[in-house]
């Protein structure tokens, strides 16, 4: 059994990481009631917004935002993946890297996939094992709209151009503290909603469509892009806050079951000194 040095050395060990990891709980929990609102107020207009958008994909033939929704062979791929900037958060990066991979081995297998990483975890891990051709990770410095829209911009550029055929996004969508999930979204080209142009039939146009859909569509793959991010967001502080409530948890056990210990070795410690003075009196009265 250890001595008693060495249990009261592991004692305050574990005390001081109960107190670490209790005080990152408190502050994720402060910044995800923050990224939480955020998230739950846009939610609503952005997936609006994505509809609309869907709905006039069905007649974009020959308007100026029918590049975003052209359908192309795919043989180059562009997968934004969100992950944090930081750790200590459970499987929240790994989810999202495994993810990845399984993009790159499985769905899109034999075809060029490069990566846009938003996140230091996403960018110290695919690039040393994929084509990392941008790292973002700054946006999380400031998250703004203005910032991401110009990530948003690049990315409908790269499209336009012609050099990926295809841009997803995998991040993790914020359920509650205890969820995330993994989602894996179709950047560009637009998704039409089913249902063809019928599904156009009750918009009517002012000043006409072709002014509409040039300024809808970019407003909506950013926000798009936006709402992303700030899911993934309120996912990491979530992520943090439970890891955090486990970690110490866990730390409290043990801290009890090592003070248990200490306590039996104490209480043997001085039951041996008794029987070593009873001894010896008995000693020397024989």
């Amino acid at each position: 059994m250890a001595n008693l040095k060495e249990i009261r050395n592991r004692i305050t060990s574990v005390s001081s990481t109960m107190q670490i990891t209790s005080a990152m709980k408190m502050v994720s929990a402060a910044k995800l009631k923050k990224a939480q609102d955020a998230i739950t107020a846009m939610r609503p207009y952005a997936d609006k917004l994505t509809e609309l958008l869907q709905n006039l994909s069905a007649s974009l033939e020959g308007d100026s935002g029918s590049v975003y929704a052209s359908n192309r062979t795919v043989n180059k791929v562009l997968v934004v993946a969100i992950t944090s900037n930081r750790g200590l958060c459970g499987a929240f990066n790994t989810n999202i890297l495994k993810q990845s991979t399984h993009l790159v081995e499985n769905v899109y297998g034999g075809k060029q996939v490069d990566f846009v990483a938003i996140g230091k975890k996403a960018n110290d891990y695919l690039k040393k094992r994929y084509n990392v051709v941008s790292n973002q990770s700054g946006v999380f410095d400031d998250l703004t709209f203005d910032n991401v829209a110009e990530i948003a911009e690049a990315l409908m550029e790269k499209f336009a151009q012609g050099k990926y055929d295809r841009i997803d996004i995998v991040y993790n969508k914020f359920k509650n503290a205890a969820t995330q999930l993994v989602m894996t979204e179709q950047f560009l080209p637009i998704i039409p909603m089913e249902g063809g142009e019928g599904s156009n039939a009750d918009y009517m146009f002012e000043p006409s469509k072709a002014e509409i859909v040039e300024q809808l569509i970019p407003k909506s793959l950013k926000t798009q892009l936006y709402k992303a991010i700030r899911d993934s967001f309120a996912s990491e502080h979530g992520a943090r806050m439970t890891a955090m409530h486990k970690a110490t948890d866990n730390a409290k056990e043990l801290r009890d079951q090592l003070k248990l210990t200490y306590n039996k070795a104490r209480q043997a410690a001085i039951t041996n000194e008794i029987l070593e003075i009873v001894g010896g009196a008995e000693a020397l009265n024989n």
